[in-house]
Parts: C-alpha cells; structure tokens; sequence
C-alpha cells in the first residue's frame, strides 16, 4: 500500500511517502525550488518521494493532507469577527489568500496531481504532529505530546499512543499558546518569527533569567501546564504584520529590539530577556510532561510540533521529567506534517500494522559517483578522486586537522532542518577561531551563533553528559543541548557554547558508515572523536540538494575544500565560478535555477 503524505500552504511544504507501512522518501520542497521556507504547492518534493519509491501517482492509494483546512477557516473567521474592527487588515488579506488557494485544497490536489477526490484524505494537524512521531518511534505505546504555534484551533495536545491508535485526552486552544508566546518573544528581542526562534534560543546562554516573573504576569499557568494569555500585550490574532501590542512594550519598559542591528550589539537586555523566556518555556513543557505522565503512566514519550525543535527544552525534559525514553521525529514541525498524515491514514485510519522506527534522517535524494563526475567534468571543475574509502577518510580527517574548512556532500539529504553529515560544513573543533571563521566568512551570519559537534555515538558520553547515547533517538537528530563535560570544554572550544553546553548529533555506523568514518578517523589522529558541523547552506539560503547546489555554496564562501562523495575540490577551482555561472545561464532554467 502506498500512501503519500502532502504538507504545504502554510510553513514549510513537503511530501513523504509511506510504502507498506515503511518511509522510503520524504523532502521539504524548498531543497528543490531553492526557495527558503517555500510553503507553495510541493510538486518537486512529490515527484522526488514517488521516483524514489519507483512508483507513479496511479500507484498511490490514498493522498492525505496534514490538517483540515475548512476547520483552519472557521479559527481565522471566527477570530477577525471577534477582533474587528482592528484585525481589518489582517481579516482582508487572509480572505484574499484562503479564496483563492487556502480553501480550495481538496479540488487543488484532484487538479494538480490528477487523483479522484475517493483517494483524498485530511488528517487533524495536530494528530499529524502525533502521528508523525509515535508511529516513527521504537515504542509500541507512548504519551504523546504535541506543541506548536496553532493547528486548525489546538495549540497543544496530550495524548497516547498504543498500537496502531491515537488517542487525544486534553488540548489548548488559540490565541492561548506556548509556541505564540515564545514567538512573541522572538519579535520583541529582533528576530523574525518562524525564523529566528531558534536564534533566540541561541542568544539565551548570553543572559540571565531576569525577568522571569514579568513574564509570567502575562499569562496563567495551571499545574498541568496549560496556559492562558492575558491577550491586552498581543496582536499576533489580530494583526497581519506585528505580534506585539504597544502594551507588551510598555510592561516590560523597552521597545522592541530593532532587527536591523544583527548581531552589531548584542545588548544584555535582550539577553536577558531570551534567557527569561527559555527558561519559562522549559517550566510549562516540564509540567506538561509531568502532567501528562501522572495520567498515563507511560514510560515513554514522543514529541512532535515546532515547540519541539527547542533542544535546550527538550534535553531538559530527559534529564528533569519523569519518563525513562523520548523520541522526536528529525522534521517535529510543519515539514513532518506530510509524514504525520501519511502514517495517521496507514496505521490509526486502516489499521495496517507498524513499520519499522525511523533511527536516521537520511530520506532525501542521492547523486552517484558519475552523476557527479559528469557534473565536474561538464563544467570544467578540476578535482581529485581518492576511490578507497579508508584513504579518503584518512585524506579528509588530516585536513581537517590541518585547519581546512570542508563541505561534506554524500548520500541521501536530511529531512528535517538539521544537517547531520549528509549535508554539512565540517571543521576541526578544537581551534577556538573557527566560531568566528564559520560565522564570519562562511555563513555570513550572526557572530554569537553556536555550532554544533557530531560526536561518534559510542563514545559521545566521554565528551558530553549523555550517558547511555544509543538509546536516545533525539540525540541522533541534534535535538538536545546537552553539557560539554567540564573537563572537554578547554578540547571542544569552538563548539562549546556560552553556558558550557553543545547542540551535539550521536553519529552512527549503521546509519552513516562514511561520516562515522570521517570522525573515527579525525579521532584516531587527534583523540577527539568530534567534528565541528554545521549546515551547508549561506544565510537565508536552503541546505544544499545537488552538487551544483554544493560547488556554487563552495565557491560564494570561505571553504577551504569540497568533499563531493570521493571528489576532491580544492579552493583554487574557485576561479573558474565566474566561467561556469555564464555557461550555466546558457544551459537553460533547470540548470540555472539550480546554480544561481
């Protein structure tokens, strides 16, 4: 049975496929149509999962929508009628946007994809968000609990999981939500929300929790964790462009930070106030979970919505809360809406026996060794092939030793937002410059951004306090901050963060036979088997998807070398970026959209 999931019109599109219960491909479609965020109809990441999967749509049995738009409708109508005649503005562009697209999904998807509406199926967002991660996870029944921004009118849900079946006990609904709030918080200290939440969340360790009890003057949270919003210092459910109310501002006696100032000043107030609501949002998910498993009495747990891509949060829920294991799905937010709805319909709606647990992210598309040689040698690129395995380790690791900064091209793309060495820009974290080096001349971003290390699973509790690393499926998916042990801090200085603690990736050889032999080797020479790993993408640009994508990254930064499969490019081939541009412009769109 194949049974194809779609997430689009919102945050972030994506299409997954499950086959017999089994996810063989899944993609958001912005790695395609080089559009950061792009959250239009995903016809690229369609036609990727189906090709993967060696099927056409004619194959498909059923095609399930992560949520309900018409339910979505009726919380924005119902929400401008009850704010008017401020939410005007927001009332008109939203009719505008929900009448032409939004409402008309169903009869969208019949056109688009040619599919009788029989075969169509909606899915509640947040059982999307349930689905995504208890039927993805190693257990067979689990709490489950799901927070984000708002679904259709739930903001958060608990529930369980046994089986096959989903159930929901409890929920929040908007305007009151944990996701919003934090949000709130990301307008108000500069950043844009949807985007810099986890910007914010990097600037925390910078600050003290100052002004925890302000926060909390905001908003009432009972003992299960669920919240109420005194919505006087909101606007987020009445306006179309401001989160804030001038109240907010005046409560706390600063205007909001100007976003234009990056990282130029990195004012204590500001930090203050990050680290004030980091800390209230690790107090509201600890009482949701111990909440959650006092009713229960569950010793695992799954989490699912953009709430839980707060790796500080979450690694705090392992180590303070009550269960014994937590999984997370690699993509928690909306991207992992199209994998939610697939398996809600295949395992809660018919009733079709599990798969097997989701213990890597590699669901992306591949290039081979000649795809990739054609492409070097189409363009002229000068490079080297070292054909053995062991000795191209052996080359990469010693570069890195050396202080070259790599691109690391192989294998299947990661789903989710997170490069976890298929995708990623690798250095030697031991050098305490290369923080600046990366931020300054690579990614061209934010100087107080951390970076994150890849540690070889077996011997991940050596350098940081994850004992037991194997049996921690977020840690796979670089969704815990955890503590660099105190003793490695002065070793792992480039990724070490502000308060001692590093976003760190368990790397496996089961599941990453080339990168855990990149780090084995670094290891070998160094004694520390941790690289230094970020995404291979500029600011504002999506992770990489093809080797064109990776030489024109290469060749706009300040990489040293690029690693594409077994290929070796040097950043002398640089020169000839200007040559191949002005070839690729007369290849055609294809080719040129996937360069420039």
């Amino acid at each position: 049975m194949n049974v194809l999931g779609l997430s689009f019109y919102y945050h972030d599109s994506s299409a997954a496929l499950v086959q017999d219960g089994v996810l063989v491909a899944a993609a958001e479609e912005e790695r395609f149509s080089r559009v950061k965020h792009d959250s239009g109809f995903p016809h690229l990441a369609i036609e990727f999962v189906l090709k993967t999967a060696g099927i056409t749509l004619a194959d498909v049995d059923f095609v399930v929508f992560y949520e309900k738009p018409f339910v979505k409708f009726e919380r924005m109508l119902l929400t401008a009628m009850s704010t008017f005649p401020r939410s005007s503005a927001v009332f008109r562009e939203s009719m505008q946007r929900w009448v032409t697209d939004k409402l008309w999904i169903k009869s969208h998807m019949t056109k688009k994809l040619g599919v009788p509406a029989s075969k169509l199926l909606f899915a509640d967002h947040h059982v999307s968000h349930a689905a995504s991660s208890f039927f993805t996870s190693p257990f067979q029944e689990a709490a489950i609990l799901t927070i984000d921004g708002a679904g259709e009118w739930t903001t958060s849900t608990m529930g369980v999981g046994r089986g096959t079946k989903l159930e929901v006990i409890k929920e929040i609904r908007f305007p009151h939500s944990l996701g919003l709030l934090y949000s709130a918080f990301t307008a108000y200290c500069g950043f844009e929300v949807n985007e810099g939440e986890y910007k914010l969340m990097g600037m925390h360790p910078y600050g003290k929790p100052r002004y925890v009890d302000k926060i909390y003057e905001l908003i009432d949270v009972a003992e299960d964790g669920s919240l109420w919003h005194d919505m006087r210092y909101f606007a987020y459910h009445w306006s179309p462009d401001t989160t804030l109310n001038q109240a907010f501002c005046d409560h706390f006696g600063r205007p909001a930070r100007d976003p234009k100032l990056g990282d130029k000043t990195l004012d204590p107030y500001y930090c203050d106030m990050a680290a004030s609501i980091q800390k209230v949002t690790e107090e509201i998910v600890l009482k949701m979970a111990r909440h959650l498993h006092s009713i229960t009495g569950m010793k695992a747990l799954c989490m699912a919505g953009g709430v839980a891509l707060n790796s500080v949060s979450n690694y705090k829920v392992l180590r303070q809360g009550p269960f014994k294991d937590v999984y997370i799905l690699p993509a928690p937010g909306d991207d992992g809406g199209s994998v939610g709805a697939a398996y809600w319909a295949y395992n809660h709606l018919l009733s079709q026996p599990r798969g097997p647990a989701l213990d890597h992210a590699y669901l992306g598309s591949e290039y081979s060794n000649a795809e990739i040689e054609s492409f070097l040698k189409q363009y002229d690129i000068p490079f080297e092939h070292i054909e053995d395995d062991e000795r191209f380790y052996d080359f990469a690791a010693k570069e890195l030793v050396n202080g070259m900064v790599c691109g690391w091209f192989r294998g299947r793309f990661e789903f989710g937002p997170r490069a976890l060495g298929a995708r990623s820009i690798i250095a030697d974290p031991r050098r305490s410059e290369m923080k600046d080096k990366l931020n300054a001349t690579i990614k061209f971003r934010e100087a107080f951004r951390p970076f994150a290390p890849s540690v070889l699973e077996e011997r991940a509790n050596e350098f940081f306090d994850i004992p037991e690393a194997a049996r921690h499926f977020p840690a796979r998916f670089m969704l815990y901050v955890a503590p660099v042990r105190e003793e490695k801090r002065s070793v792992l200085p480039a990724i070490t963060h502000e308060d001692g603690s590093g976003r760190l990736q368990t790397v496996f050889k089961d599941t990453n036979p080339a990168y855990h032999g990149l780090i084995r080797r670094f290891g070998e020479l160094t004694g520390v088997p941790v690289i230094m790993n970020t995404s291979f993408n500029l600011k504002g640009e999506p992770i990489v998807e093809s080797p064109a994508h990776a030489f024109n990254t290469f060749s706009l930064s300040g990489m040293d070398l690029l690693f594409l499969n077994n290929y070796v490019i040097r950043a002398s081939a640089k020169k000839k970026i200007a040559e191949t541009r002005f070839h690729l412009r007369h290849e055609g769109d294809t080719v040129t959209a996937m360069v420039s």
